[in-house]
């Protein structure tokens, strides 16, 4: 009988950097991506401040969501149509995770974000892979996948300095 108790368990983690060198096109889509993501997280931060100050009434994270894709079939705000949504959705999400920090006492109140700052839009592991319709087309049956691992990115952040 073999006893692990004494046996210390190490887990490895690694990071990995890359640099990316993207073309006029990708730099174009990029800074469409940044700008987006910066005025969806700006609009989300001006309508909840307005609603608790003004209705007295605390927006959560599914009543911003809902409220943006109304305004991204606005008229004047269809150009957030242009860039994916789940970029937009996860300046929500970055929205709400700063009130949560700002009510457990770990960080201020959030600020507006401005141009001049490092522009920053995060990609989840939703906004890669094949939709369901690719994946039926193109993937091996099951008995014959064998043991083939194919890696999955579950999040990814680019900046640009």
């Amino acid at each position: 009988m073999i006893f692990a108790d004494n046996v210390m368990k190490h887990e490895i983690k690694r990071t990995y950097r890359y640099r990316l060198y993207p073309s006029e096109a990708q730099k174009a889509e990029l800074a469409r991506t940044f700008g987006c993501s910066r005025w969806v997280y700006n609009w989300a931060l001006e309508t909840k401040t307005k609603a608790y100050y003004q209705d007295e009434e605390s927006l959560s994270f599914t009543d911003l969501s809902g409220r943006l894709t109304s305004k991204k079939k606005e008229e004047e705000t269809e150009w957030l149509s242009e860039v994916s949504a789940v970029t937009l959705q996860q300046s929500l999400r970055n929205l709400n995770q700063a009130f949560t920090n700002f009510f457990e006492d770990r960080a201020e109140y959030p600020s507006f974000k401005s141009k001049k700052a490092g522009q920053t839009a995060r990609y989840v592991g939703t906004a890669f892979g094949l939709s369901r319709r690719e994946r039926e087309a193109e993937a091996p049956p099951l008995e014959d996948a064998g043991t083939h691992q194919y890696p999955v990115e579950s999040r990814a952040s680019f900046r640009t300095e």
